[in-house]
């Protein structure tokens, strides 16, 4: 079984080529302008690892929280490329992806991402994942001084401010999306994508700028 991964959700593009668990090829990216650079950086990592994209078995994209534009630019691509081979789609959170990255100990693992709106995109791995969007000083009360492992791309900055935290720094890595999607199974993901295809998670409205300068957040499905 091969499948294709990628993010844009976070930070740049991070994508893999993934067959039986090991990965095939990788590619990192960075900068913005995914619209442009995604689809020619799928057509290298599947050159780069021998794979023609109709012998693809599955993708698995993520689908936010993160960057409005980058869970769009993936899950529409995501969604052409899945529709076009006629094979399933597998919707990762990027909080899932990064607490999957996290070591099991001790610990209490929260992925947070940053909001650049003075908060938190969090998930935590002692719940059932779902994130939320928490301020600083909200995470720190619901943490209680309680031992954690902050896991993202700006996990040093977050965990400074917390008691008992240390930072593994951290972006969702395309390789554990594409053993997350895996383990589920893949008829298990045709079956859901019957019912519908992976939906973005914003966990939030989207702060939008109207002509005039002023700032408002749309609600968004």
């Amino acid at each position: 079984m091969t499948v294709l991964a990628f993010d844009c959700a976070v930070s740049g593009l991070s994508l893999a080529v993934v067959g039986d668990g090991a990965a095939l090829a990788q590619r990192r990216e960075e900068g913005r302008g995914q619209a442009a650079s995604l689809l020619p950086a799928i057509a290298t990592v599947l050159k780069e690892a021998g794979v023609d994209r109709r012998a693809l078995s599955m993708i698995a994209v993520t689908v936010g929280p993160g960057s409005f534009t980058g869970v769009r630019v993936g899950l529409a691509t995501a969604r052409g490329l899945a529709m076009a081979l006629d094979i399933p789609l597998a919707g990762i959170a990027t909080t899932t992806a990064l607490l999957a990255a996290a070591p099991h100990d001790d610990r209490l693992s929260v992925a947070a991402i940053d909001t650049h709106l003075g908060d938190w995109f969090c998930a935590f791995s002692a719940s059932d994942g779902a994130p939320a969007v928490l301020s600083t000083q909200a995470l720190a009360a619901k943490l209680a001084g309680r031992p954690c492992r902050i896991v993202g791309p700006q996990a040093e900055a977050l965990a400074v401010l917390l008691p008992s935290a240390i930072a593994q720094i951290a972006l969702p890595d395309p390789l554990v999306m594409a053993r997350l999607a895996l383990a589920d199974g893949i008829e298990t993901w045709r079956t859901r994508n019957r019912a519908g295809l992976p939906r973005p998670v914003y966990a939030r409205g989207v702060n939008v700028t109207s002509p005039d300068g002023t700032r408002r957040t749309v609600e968004t499905e």
